[in-house]
């Protein structure tokens, strides 16, 4: 069997011009996800916004399996084309793992259908993720919960769908939680958001990390079915 193609979307601004950023991600968080989810055996790009077509040209697009995207200050900034060019892909087969402030990001809310806002702090709080579908593939070989010594928090309410599957519920010491690992159909697609990622903090350098979004990246792949097909037919039979 071929490895999964997986393509690393990122905004790549922050490490250009936060020092605390560059510190903890010299090279970008896409290269630190990368590194860390190439023991898994995916086939593995990159691509990040001030590239030619954020990266995601239709030929790029049609050769990834499954997408992760991070992106915070520039939302904006991606391209309305290129926004309608991941959705038909996600509706078509293409899985969608969405990270932390990728809650806001265009594609996200456009598969919601809704705002996508919640409450946010930063204060370097404890987060525990806990684990609240143990069965779900997402979580396999997971312990109970996963704890990140210093987070972001966020809170609700979360202005997202009810999700088809609700795997991690986060709590923080402010005394919020969060639904954190959201699982939802898109037409034939599969999206999962994941909330932490924080550029501030060292979270995608995690084998924690990097062995929860190989589960969801396995997850998320594409099954295989044909296109459906659509619009006015001939009856099957008489």
């Amino acid at each position: 069997m071929n490895p999964l193609r997986v393509t690393i979307w990122h905004e790549y601004r922050h490490e250009h011009h936060n020092d605390k950023v560059a510190g903890i991600y010299p090279d970008g968080m896409h290269q630190a996800l990368a590194a860390g989810l190439a023991p898994h055996g995916f086939d593995i790009k990159t691509a990040t916004l001030d590239e030619p077509e954020h990266g995601l040209t239709q030929a790029v697009l049609d050769e990834t399996d499954v997408l992760t995207w991070w992106g915070h200050i520039a939302h904006e900034e991606v391209s309305d084309e290129i926004v309608d060019r991941v959705q038909e892909r996600v509706l078509n087969g293409m899985g969608l793992i969405v990270l932390h402030s990728g809650h806001l990001s265009k594609i996200f809310r456009r598969l919601m259908g809704t705002g996508c806002m919640l409450k946010w702090r930063e204060a370097d709080e404890k987060e525990r993720i806990w684990v609240v579908d143990p069965a779900h593939p997402i979580c396999a070989g997971l312990p109970e919960y996963i704890e990140m010594p210093e987070a972001e928090m966020y809170g609700e309410h979360f202005d997202i769908p009810p999700p088809d599957a609700l795997v991690f519920v986060s709590w923080f010491e402010g005394g919020e939680v969060f639904r954190s690992g959201c699982c939802y159909q898109r037409g034939q697609g599969k999206v999962f958001y994941f909330r932490p990622g924080h550029e501030t903090y060292p979270i995608f350098h995690m084998p924690i990390v990097h062995q929860v979004l190989a589960n969801a990246i396995n997850w998320a792949r594409p099954v295989g079915n044909p296109p459906m097909v659509r619009g006015n037919i001939p009856q099957f039979m008489r």
